[in-house]
């Protein structure tokens, strides 16, 4: 928004209105005296909860004057702006902090920090509550704009999640050759085909954005959009979470199959083989592949992607295999009944991995793609499982928000 220097200098000259708020800095001493953090954090806030807007900073609101700001304190009102989206709102807000310069009042060029916010997936809370954009100003989200708003932004499941659109992305987002795999093979008109898939849709200003599906399957880096859009893995030395003990880490990103592959990959590579002489030599894995191959799809499938920030967090220890998704159950499905029901919270994304192809796992030889749909995957968790350790997979749900997996290693005799 307001892309060039006279673009946003003509806006600058015409004032304040909903999507331009300008804001002079002052310090005392090293520190920032004005604007005061939390009401910085509203007027931030305010623009996420209602439309695209821009904050830019060394500016007078009242005079429109350019007053800029220091060199040498740039650094410290970007801090200051960082903290503020991560420890002042909630959920954190995303936000582009952009450093330019622009001409005062006798043609000379000043600093300045230009800070893009875009209409956000959530709604947010600042320190002042929950506000919205009218105007030149904020103003508080009365209860039933507040209700309507979080409908919206389909935090309350009316709407399907992954059709929403994720804000400040476009078609070209989605990279060709991933999105054609789900395609037709003729394609008359791309954003019509796109559109069909639910990959992409309009947004709030009526412009074709990307769906949070077609950002999690087709882009290479939907964590740039959606964060916590990635699988972390750690594999432990011993049974404990500690840090001194970590043998390898991965951030595993891409598209979701891809996640699926590169999750199984760190598995495979950290994955202790025994061996028990049985009629011959024969090697025992730690894991079942299948089990956690099944765990896996079920986590990048069916987690919560409107809990901002959380991630899937995979944790390999010698004793047991952990996996844990953001989101509580859909539906109405429960711990006790999640091994006899199938259910759904995205239906969209699970759509097009019933789409993806499998790679070569072990003892899937007659499944040809990542998700079938047919409610198979934890039964062949808890059957593989018990087969290989003796133990049944234990599912806990964790305040409501988070479902852990656990998973026991095998304890075979080593060979002499």
């Amino acid at each position: 928004m307001f892309e060039t220097r006279e673009a946003l200098l003509n806006k600058i000259r015409l004032g304040e209105d909903s999507l331009l708020e300008l804001k002079v800095i002052r310090f005392n001493g090293g520190k920032i005296s004005g604007p005061f953090r939390n009401d910085l954090a509203d007027e931030l806030a305010a623009f996420a909860n209602t439309n695209d807007g821009v904050l830019v900073l060394g500016v007078d609101d009242k005079s429109r004057d350019v007053e800029g700001i220091a060199i040498d304190k740039l650094d410290a009102v970007e801090d200051f702006l960082r903290d503020i989206c991560n420890d002042n709102i909630i959920p954190p807000l995303s936000a582009k902090i952009i450093r330019m310069e622009l001409p005062d009042l006798l043609g000379e060029e000043k600093p300045i920090i230009k800070i893009e916010i875009p209409r956000s997936l959530f709604v947010h809370k600042s320190p002042g509550g929950y506000f919205r954009r009218l105007g030149n100003s904020k103003r508080q989200l009365t209860p039933d704009l507040l209700a309507r708003l979080f409908q919206q932004r389909s935090q309350a499941r009316i709407i399907r999640f992954d059709e929403q659109p994720v804000p400040a992305t476009t078609a070209k987002n989605l990279e060709d050759k991933l999105w054609r795999r789900f395609a037709p093979d003729e394609i008359n008109e791309t954003v019509i085909t796109l559109r069909k898939l639910s990959l992409v849709t309009a947004g709030d200003n009526g412009d074709e954005n990307a769906t949070v599906g077609g950002v999690l399957m087709c882009s290479q880096e939907p964590h740039k959009w959606l964060p916590g859009a990635f699988i972390e893995a750690v594999r432990y030395r011993g049974t404990r979470l500690d840090s001194n003990y970590q043998e390898d880490a991965a951030q595993i990103t891409g598209p979701l199959d891809q996640q699926v592959h590169g999750a199984l990959a760190f598995v495979r590579r950290n994955m202790k083989v025994a061996a028990v002489k049985e009629m011959g030599r024969m090697d025992i894995p730690q894991f079942s592949l299948r089990a956690v191959f099944e765990a896996v799809v079920n986590a990048v499938a069916h987690r919560d992607y409107s809990i901002h920030g959380s991630k899937i967090r995979l944790f390999m220890f010698d004793d047991r295999f952990e996996l844990y998704s953001p989101g509580a159950l859909p539906n109405t499905i429960s711990i006790d009944s999640i091994a006899l029901r199938q259910a759904t919270r995205n239906e969209l994304i699970t759509s097009l991995l019933a789409k993806c192809p499998m790679s070569e796992i072990p003892d899937h030889r007659h499944r040809k793609y990542l998700m079938e749909k047919r409610g198979e995957g934890v039964p062949v968790i808890i059957a593989e499982s018990e087969q290989l350790s003796g133990k049944t997979p234990i599912f806990r749900l964790l305040d409501d928000t988070e479902l852990q997996l656990t998973i026991f290693a095998a304890k075979p005799e080593r060979e002499n």
